[in-house]
């Protein structure tokens, strides 16, 4: 088993191998970009997925223990949070969390059948919730995922998010109310540190 510092070196080294792309790319927001960062290569492999797990879970109680307070359940709006979500859920259960964290998926917009649900799987109303994200860039998906909670009577305790684009979303929640604390800037995927990479396989038993 990797340590979290450990679980967090080998996965910035993941990210940088598999989700860095460098090129003109046209993002959603209408901006082009000389990189892309593609994290759903890295959060939907098997060995990437467990240490977001791992890596995730561990941000998320450290925020929830500096604010005092006991997070219910995480989500974002599908589908770049719906993999991190499930990958710190099962870590939860591994590491016998009392409770275990519940996930949900945010869908973009409610099904027009069945129950017309807009948040699916395990959120309840009343909960005090984690909001995770993959990228955030000018965190228009992360509020759509923070106003659907809302609106099914949950509490956003803050938001949690792999990657900060630095490029305003951030504080764009911010300035809403909503603290956002990210494992990895775009700094830190982008540009080469002395730091060796970690050898396959180290740290584990």
């Amino acid at each position: 088993m990797f340590t979290d510092a450990e679980a967090k070196t080998r996965l910035r080294a993941l990210l940088r191998e598999r989700s860095v792309f460098h090129g003109d790319f046209l993002l959603a927001s209408g901006a082009r970009s000389s990189y892309y960062l593609d994290c759903r290569l890295t959060t939907l492999d098997a060995e990437g997925a467990w240490l977001v797990g791992q890596v995730m879970r561990a941000l998320i109680r450290q925020e929830a223990e500096r604010q005092h307070l006991a997070i219910d359940s995480i989500g974002g709006l599908t589908l770049g949070a719906d993999p991190i979500a499930l990958a710190v859920g099962m870590y939860s259960f591994f590491v016998h969390d009392a409770p275990c964290l519940r996930t949900f998926v945010v869908r973009k917009a409610a099904k027009d059948h069945g129950q017309a649900k807009l948040i699916e799987g395990n959120f309840r109303r009343g909960d005090r919730v984690a909001v995770v994200e993959d990228v955030i860039t000018r965190g228009d998906s992360t509020l759509s995922a923070i106003h659907a909670v809302q609106r099914e009577g949950g509490q956003v305790a803050f938001v949690a998010v792999l990657v900060d684009r630095q490029q305003g979303g951030r504080e764009r929640i911010q300035e809403l109310g909503h603290r956002v604390v990210p494992v990895f800037q775009r700094d830190d995927l982008l540009h080469p540190t002395a730091e060796p990479p970690s050898p396959a396989g180290a740290g584990r038993t």
